[in-house]
């Protein structure tokens, strides 16, 4: 797998796209797709709950002073975002159809990644107590602030998101098993730190199974006749572009406001990344089945190119840390 690492591919997105195959030859119905769906309902809440019981609040507390930072973050991606989203609207439904066009608009409203975004601020040697808070803060607010923002989003263009309809069933299904998950952690947060490997191998297997149940259906629905090859390529390409303008944007706005240059780190990898974790089983909590396949197809991919373009960032900027640093020691 070391070519997979050179390439900086994630083997994760690789097992969900051979998921997505399998589905698509082998796709559950009848009986069985209907045991696979209470089965996906009790794989997401066990996904919030143990979300919920990893989030440390020390961590939070530690980076909660800086403000202005998770403010820029914030803004970035609840509003930049989605503005970005709204504009794709005048791109021809000959290039983007628009069943594509809500996908985006969809991942668009999505909170930030905790984990990457983490990872990718220590690799790239910015302040990572602050992107701990700024992440599971996004993370949080996301549940409550990503549904409200599908609605807006949607209710613009096609005008049939019963938004409070969306909160009540995220509250249900995902923000009370965070909630009694985060309250527990005084009780098993010791035994969740001791086998994350474990936790995120449970993590993974919801969202593979949510992925699996998501495509049967919209295999069954004829998904693959509606887009073909030519759609992927112009999804890859818009998800380049919208990464581009909104990791230009945060540099941009991190330098103007006055920030150093670990503060910079943290609010360009905080602020440009979107959740697959939290977009796929709340795709399945929003939608309707037969729509979730379609929905969630942009998100998959902007996840794996941000994956592999902030890889590359995070060791530029851990390369120009390190000669300042050694520029600094020299007598």
């Amino acid at each position: 797998m070391r070519w997979l690492q050179r390439l900086k591919i994630d083997t994760f997105l690789l097992i969900m796209i051979g998921v997505v195959i399998l589905a698509s030859f082998f796709p559950c119905e009848g009986r069985v797709k209907t045991g696979f769906e209470y089965l996906t309902t009790f794989a997401i809440g066990l996904l919030f709950f143990m979300h919920g019981a990893k989030l440390s609040r020390e961590a939070i507390f530690a980076g909660m002073g800086h403000w202005r930072l998770h403010l820029v973050v914030f803004i970035s991606t609840f509003a930049l975002f989605p503005l970005l989203g709204l504009l794709m609207q005048f791109i021809p439904h000959s290039v983007l159809p628009p069943s594509l066009y809500l996908g985006f608009l969809y991942l668009c409203a999505l909170p930030a990644t905790v984990q990457s975004a983490i990872a990718f601020t220590s690799v790239a040697k910015g302040n990572v107590a602050a992107a701990i808070c700024s992440a599971s803060a996004s993370s949080i607010l996301g549940i409550f602030l990503s549904p409200v923002l599908v609605g807006a989003l949607m209710q613009a263009q096609q005008g049939d998101t019963n938004t409070l309809d969306a909160i009540g069933k995220i509250v249900l299904q995902l923000m009370v098993p965070f909630v009694v998950g985060h309250l527990s952690r005084p009780l098993i947060g010791r035994w969740v730190d001791r086998h994350k490997k474990l936790i995120n191998m449970t993590d993974r297997s919801s969202i593979l199974l949510v992925v699996y149940v998501a495509f049967s259906e919209a295999v069954v629905g004829g998904i693959w006749h509606q887009i073909d090859g030519r759609a992927l390529l112009v999804v890859v390409g818009l998800s380049i572009v919208l990464l581009a303008v909104v990791l230009v944007a945060n540099t941009w706005a991190a330098r103007a406001l006055g920030f150093n240059t670990a503060d910079e780190v943290t609010i360009v990898f905080c602020g440009s990344k979107k959740s697959l974790a939290n977009g796929v089983p709340m795709a399945n909590v929003l939608f309707p089945a037969s729509a979730v396949g379609v929905m969630v197809l942009p998100l998959m991919i902007f996840h794996q190119i941000q994956l592999m373009v902030c890889a590359v960032l995070a060791q530029r900027y851990a390369r120009r840390s390190t000669a300042t640093e050694t520029a600094q020691a020299k007598p």
